[in-house]
């Protein structure tokens, strides 16, 4: 599978995956902020944005971690540092599963670690279902609202409209396909246990889908981990407060060994 990517920048490179249900055009205040500091890749996750979706296959995390691993080896890219929000720190985590020698660091944004509840498997079912059924309308009434935090929704009208059409023009059949490879995923508190990477976890502060208390756990299931706790964001702290969140990233490849970064071939 390869993956529709944008990138920005040189040196050190972090693939970022974006959150459900949008694309890799979240991160355009990554790729322009965080230029000079890394190479930034940030690409579509299948069937989002310019990457196809193959519906013969099963919905996973799992193919979705081996897509980034792909892509890595199609930009030549040995190690690098792997990061998500959300959805994407979800593949990020099985990416430490499959993967974990490509690692140089991680970053866990917005996420966490726990498997969903019964109840929390069928309402991703029944968005699946629907979407599938009827298209987008649903997730405008049922997954937009806690995508972004109140002071977003008070102060930032256009960041809140972003937000909207990013989720509006999200693709039926991968909304579908996501839903129902995030309703399988694994508990992974052990795999973050077993990380030899250091890793960087990010939460904002009105993030209500995975709060920071989601956060603490994961920062205490990991060895090597700094915690950062983003003010006056909700769950897409990387759009809410685009600043904040670079200086966190930024902050932390600084912190990791340049040579670490190996070509491959």
């Amino acid at each position: 599978m390869q993956l529709y990517t944008r990138s920005a920048g040189s040196g050190l490179p972090v693939v970022l995956l974006h959150a459900f249900p949008l694309s890799s055009a979240m991160w355009l205040a990554q790729r322009e902020g965080l230029a000079a500091t890394c190479r930034v890749l940030t690409p579509d996750l299948r069937g989002f944005g310019g990457s196809r979706l193959e519906p013969a296959d099963e919905p996973s995390l799992d193919l979705m971690a081996d897509d980034v691993a792909e892509l890595l080896d199609r930009e030549g890219i040995e190690q690098a540092v792997v990061g998500g929000l959300s959805m994407g720190g979800y593949v990020t985590m099985a990416f430490c599963r499959r993967h974990a020698d490509r690692l140089l660091g991680v970053i866990l944004a917005d996420t966490k670690a726990a498997p969903d509840t019964e109840q929390a498997r069928a309402n991703r079912e029944r968005i699946a279902g629907e979407v599938v059924a009827t298209g987008t309308d649903v997730l405008l009434s049922d997954v937009l609202p806690a995508l972004v935090g109140p002071t977003t929704k008070q102060r930032r009208a256009m960041v809140h409209g972003r937000v909207r059409e990013l989720v509006r023009s999200a693709p039926p059949a991968a909304v579908a396909w996501a839903q129902r490879a995030m309703a399988a995923r694994p508990d992974s508190f052990e795999t973050l246990a077993a990380l030899k990477a250091p890793a960087l976890v990010i939460v904002g502060d009105e993030d209500e889908l995975a709060p920071p208390a989601d956060a603490e756990a994961m920062a205490r299931a990991a060895g090597d981990t700094r915690l950062r706790v983003i003010e006056k964001a909700g769950h897409l702290s990387a759009v809410e407060q685009p600043e904040a969140f670079n200086a966190a990233v930024a902050d932390f490849v600084r912190s990791l060994p340049a040579e670490g970064a190996r070509a491959r071939g």
